[in-house]
């Protein structure tokens, strides 16, 4: 039992961050209507800019954080203004093919400007399982992981907050409700976008902080963002906290899946099982846990 316990509660920690990758995908959704391809090349052109500076430049880790910040808000203003601001009222098809070509662009620009050789990033928290839980349950559980999910956890509180209590939160919902009636009603529309996508680059940073200091600043993050698609799935594409309880869900399903499962298909399902599961969930409810069902008349 004591093994299950170490097997879920590392599932979970594991989901908590998928929930923040997921997350910069909902507040795009949310605001633009645009299904952002380019989340992943976000989160890897983050971890790389950030080890690029330290590398460089050879500044501390404390001062390549904000200015990795400032290259992210640049980045998601400029997102906003080149790409996003000349395809509005465009199909939704032509933008989602916009946001897959700005990603191979920004995973080049990435390897142009730092290089495509694996950077080692050390973050000030130790992978060592903690000695309390081990001493008094015998689960072994990654300090590294708790810290993480902690600090992926109070940025997705700050912002719940933020768009649920202040008045931009509640211009992007009325945005996200109608466009044009949010611009009749003079919410500078532009300008809540801008505000979304820079948040979607601060978020984009800290994913890849995270991941990056776990398995490498490398090419593979692009990766991240695929883990999120069932996180959205079972979540609802428009949703913050399903975005949290579909990344709580699938985390524990998939290290739970290879465990249990895995031995008996011959291991190696824990990359895949989290599709079959978000697959299995659309055919039940295809808005997702907290979407909003869209009723349709034939």
């Amino acid at each position: 039992m004591n093994f299950f316990f170490e097997v879920l509660i590392g599932g979970l920690l594991s989901g908590v961050m998928y929930a923040l990758v997921a997350i910069g995908f909902v507040l795009i959704y949310k605001a633009s209507g645009v299904f952002n391809f380019a989340q992943g090349a976000m989160v890897f052109f983050a971890a790389l800019t950030c080890v690029g500076i330290i590398d460089k430049f050879g500044v501390p880790l404390w001062l390549a954080i904000p200015l990795t910040i400032a290259v992210m808000v640049a980045l998601g203003l400029a997102i906003e203004r080149v790409v996003l601001r000349p395809l509005v009222n465009q199909p939704e098809i032509t933008l989602f093919m916009a946001t897959i070509g700005l990603a191979f662009f920004i995973e080049g620009l990435a390897q142009l400007m730092w290089g495509s050789q694996v950077h080692k990033l050390e973050l000030p928290i130790e992978d060592v399982p903690i000695q309390y839980l081990m001493d008094k349950f015998n689960i072994i559980v990654s300090q590294f992981d708790v810290v993480a999910a902690a600090i992926c956890a109070l940025l997705v509180t700050a912002l719940a907050l933020l768009f649920s209590k202040t008045k931009v939160g509640r211009a992007l919902r009325a945005v996200a409700d109608d466009h044009q009636a949010a611009l009749a009603v003079g919410i500078p529309l532009q300008r809540i976008w801008a505000v979304v996508w820079s948040v979607a680059g601060l978020v984009a940073l800290v994913a890849g902080l995270l991941w990056g200091a776990r398995n490498g600043v490398q090419f593979a993050l692009t990766f991240i963002a695929l883990k999120a698609l069932p996180v959205l799935i079972l979540g609802g594409f428009t949703s913050v906290p399903g975005a949290i309880v579909g990344g709580l869900i699938i985390g524990a399903s998939e290290k739970l899946a290879e465990v249990y499962l895995g031995p008996l298909v011959g291991g190696g399902i824990e990359g895949w099982f989290p599709y079959v599961l978000a697959l299995l969930f659309l055919l039940v409810r295809p808005e997702g846990l907290f979407g909003e069902k869209i009723i349709r008349r034939i």
